[in-house]
């Protein structure tokens, strides 16, 4: 399986099934839908700005990935009879061996163990592509996401930039590979 055909089932933490898979360029509607589900906060922690509108150049950029240098995966599940996408990541390569990471989970999701499984695929993904570290820029309040990634194995890092943290994942045969998510 290849990173663009990506795709695997889980568990959430109340027992209800969640697929994991690669994004397609048809999940526009989906992704917008998702923002819609997330409140002003938890944007502003994922985009660093409150974003609730993108322009064609921002869409194109988040939804047309190459799955070599930007690889993007996004949880689904059924809701009401609909697939729902309740969380989304990505890395994007920013030098040889390394990438940087970024996810979103919707509000009514969050506390279920996405974040986790997504941090873990995303990981594994990472690991096979050959990529020897993940980096993520996270703000000092988003206590959630930097337990996420700690959990995951991501170490405290040393920050160019004082208003966030950052946080580094060396990728070895069994670094970040987070279980029970």
């Amino acid at each position: 399986m290849t990173p663009a055909t990506y795709s695997a089932r889980e568990q959430l933490r109340d027992g209800r099934p969640v697929h994991i898979r690669a994004l397609k360029p048809d999940d526009e509607a989906g992704m917008l839908a998702a923002i819609d589900h997330t409140n002003a906060e938890s944007l502003r922690r994922r985009f660093f700005v409150t974003k609730r509108n993108f322009s064609a150049n921002e869409k194109t950029f988040f939804l047309n990935v190459d799955f070599v240098r930007h690889v993007a995966l996004v949880a689904v599940v059924e809701d009401e009879g609909r697939l729902t996408i309740i969380g989304g990541c990505r890395y994007i390569v920013t030098e040889p061996g390394e990438a940087e990471v970024a996810f979103v989970v919707i509000d009514a999701y969050q506390g279920q163990g996405i974040g986790t499984m997504l941090t873990s695929h995303l990981a594994g993904l990472a690991r096979e592509a050959g990529l020897k570290q993940l980096a993520a820029d996270v703000l000092p309040d988003n206590t959630a996401m930097r337990k996420v990634l700690g959990k995951c194995g991501f170490q405290t890092g040393r920050s160019v930039d004082p208003q966030v943290v950052h946080l580094t994942l060396a990728l070895t045969s069994t670094a970040g590979t987070a279980s029970g998510a």
